[in-house]
């Protein structure tokens, strides 16, 4: 990842208005969510859903590993790969059958655990708490220039 920038969230306010700006201009592709348990990642990902259109509930996939939504003709897969024991369960599971579906967007939380059988992230959003645990740090990667100069832009950092 050769662009990045980091952005300090205050409140829920905070990484609502960043799963906004990340919804706005990411439709499709793969971002990895990464931060330690309580950081934020799946919050960040109700917003994003929510931004996105989303209606009701938004579950973590921790015990199912993926949860899949259909918004305004939009696919979306929200995996959770913490409980995962070995990349491999991704291959049982039939990860290629999502993997496979055009122009969907995948959120992946603890990618780390899915090895080769996840495919490279466009877009990396790291949380992490600070020492007092009132602020997120959040660090914003990504290889596509257009896209990092526009997060950039939206997010105040240019």
């Amino acid at each position: 990842m050769q662009y990045s920038f980091s952005l300090n969230l205050q409140s829920e306010t905070d990484t609502q208005n960043l799963a906004q700006v990340v919804a706005s201009c990411f439709k499709s592709g793969v971002i990895y969510l990464i931060g330690d348990l309580g950081a934020g990642k799946t919050t960040l990902t109700r917003f994003l859903l929510q931004s996105l259109g989303h209606q009701g509930a938004v579950k973590s996939p921790t015990y199912t590993l993926v949860e899949p939504y259909s918004i305004a003709g939009q696919e979306i897969f929200h995996f959770d790969l913490y409980r995962l024991n070995d990349p491999y369960e991704l291959e049982l599971m039939g990860i290629r059958d999502y993997l496979e579906t055009p122009d969907a967007l995948f959120l992946f939380e603890w990618p780390s655990k899915g090895g080769d059988e996840i495919p490279q992230a466009d877009l990396v959003i790291q949380i992490e708490k600070s020492i007092d645990e009132t602020t997120r740090i959040v660090t914003v990667q990504t290889s596509l220039e257009t896209l990092h100069q526009t997060l950039e832009q939206k997010l105040g950092h240019a």
